[in-house]
């Protein structure tokens, strides 16, 4: 338990003297050191938090938070499961699929495709909303009408324009487990903007009529996909979802099915961690530094507290006190200074971009043209409690080591 005394000597401590500029300045280079490191820990995983929000956003843009489809093929009472699925708790919106893999043709172009089957009656209120249509719009998507609306990158690399035909080749099931093809032409009526490669580059949206046609399905769907109230809940809507319908369906939701892009970023996140934790590692060796050097410093000064009757634990919290109180000060700079720059990273990266006369990420390499930032506190309260902790336990050496002078030796000579 701390005293009075050892808090006295040890914030005395913290005040440079004419010989211990150097110490002192060792000392400053250390907090510096510390509050950097927080800082740009906590500036860096907010920008890597808001960049997998915004990936999230453009996935989930194109595709539902989860599906529910059938084990042993199409789903043929699809109006039925849609209902069903549509009165789970926690559901905003369902709606049906037919999905087909393909290729499409106009002129010599040819490319592969991933057709989605949709009825814009149930999508409008799944994503149409979050659809940033380029040219045109869903409602031009009619039952019989052999409408098509493609991604921009599939468009741009066909080479058509609204009102283009494109040929679509699609391979078929056959009874004999074969394949044959089947040839169908569209009309281009609509561009979309998802602002991913994976959609924009290679998806297309047709009627579901048209798409079960093709199959040669009949009324039957391929799945129902789901949109939940809260993106963050649909793994817990999925899994009540496969307990109650049982298991005549399978059960997918957004997490398992783009699970390797989030891991992507979650392994980034976590050596961007490691690297930057450096930066307070080597601080927190500073420390350690300028307090070996304090105790030889104050070999004097500590031998007359140890004969005056202070014991090595007082000692001990005697330099913990300087240390923590470096260490400490240190995180608390670090950790204002990181949560102000992660909240105004929007604002300031513009400024720089205006100041200096380049552009961070610019729009013809990235979808993404603005870096986002999405501060959570929790990562916060992490690395403060880590910087907390390593700052600490670096202070407990060069008090261990002012603990054990022998206050004789030490006063031999004065």
């Amino acid at each position: 338990m701390l005293n009075p005394v050892e808090l006295f000597i040890g914030f005395r401590y913290l005040r440079a003297k004419r010989r211990t500029r150097f110490v002192s300045f060792i000392t400053l280079i250390s907090l510096i050191g510390i509050a950097l490191g927080v800082a740009a820990l906590i500036v860096i995983l907010s920008v890597m938090n808001g960049f997998e929000g915004e990936l999230r956003n453009r996935l989930l843009s194109m595709s539902a938070h989860g599906t529910v489809s059938g084990t042993d093929g199409p789903v043929l009472a699809w109006p039925t499961l849609v209902d069903e699925v549509a009165d789970e708790p926690g559901v905003s919106a369902a709606a049906p699929l037919v999905s087909m893999e393909g290729m499409i043709q106009s002129g010599r172009e040819l490319h592969g495709v991933m057709v989605h089957g949709i009825d814009p009656a149930y999508e409008q209120g799944l994503s149409g909303g979050l659809i940033n249509m380029v040219e045109g719009s869903l409602d031009v998507i009619e039952s019989g009408a052999r409408n098509i609306i493609l991604g921009r990158l599939l468009a741009y690399d066909i080479g058509v324009r609204i009102g283009d035909s494109v040929l679509l080749l699609i391979p078929r099931p056959t009874g004999d487990g074969s394949l044959e093809p089947v040839l169908e032409r569209y009309a281009l009526r609509g561009v979309f903007e998802a602002g991913l490669a994976d959609h924009d580059g290679v998806l297309a949206l047709v009627h579901a009529d048209d798409a079960a046609a093709t199959l040669g399905i009949g009324d039957a769907v391929s799945a129902v996909r789901f949109r939940a109230d809260d993106v963050m809940a649909a793994p817990a809507i999925a899994a009540s979802l496969r307990s109650r319908l049982g298991g005549a369906v399978g059960v997918s939701d957004w997490t398992i099915e783009n699970g390797s892009y989030f891991r992507a970023i979650r392994i980034e996140k976590m050596m961007m961690s490691l690297i930057l934790s450096l930066i307070i590692g080597v601080a927190a060796f500073n420390i350690v530094a300028s307090l070996v050097m304090v105790v030889t410093d104050k070999t004097t000064d500590i031998a007359v507290l140890r004969t005056l009757g202070m014991g090595p634990d007082g000692v001990v919290r005697v330099f913990f006190v300087q240390g923590a109180m470096i260490g400490w000060a240190g995180v608390f700079i670090g950790v204002i200074l990181g949560i102000v720059l992660a909240i105004f990273v929007p604002v300031i990266a513009p400024f720089l971009e205006q100041l200096f006369g380049f552009q961070i990420m610019p729009g013809d390499v990235y979808y993404v043209t603005r870096i986002p930032s999405e501060l959570e506190f929790r990562d916060v309260a992490a690395i403060a409690v880590a910087a907390f902790v390593l700052t600490s336990l670096a202070t407990l050496y060069p008090a261990r080591r002012a603990s054990l002078v022998n206050p004789a030796e030490a006063l031999r000579y004065e």
